[in-house]
């Protein structure tokens, strides 16, 4: 059985970044939404640089369109 693929919206700063990167850290795969490509993408990296597979999707969970997309 291989990591846990967790799902974390809201996750680029605050409480949703901290524990995007405390799963990391424990070898969960890690996939963060949120509105802001460029911070988003930062974030992929850094959790990637953690050796573990990461994804970031940029979506406004405030609109249905882009959870469903």
């Amino acid at each position: 059985m291989g990591a846990p693929v967790i799902l974390i919206t809201g996750a680029l700063t605050g409480i949703g970044r901290a524990t995007a990167l405390a799963l990391a850290k424990e070898g969960a795969t890690v996939v963060v939404s949120g509105r802001r490509e460029a911070e988003g993408k930062a974030l992929e990296v850094t959790l990637r640089r953690l050796g573990v597979e990461a994804a970031f999707i940029l979506a406004d969970v405030r609109h249905e369109d882009d959870v469903r997309t």
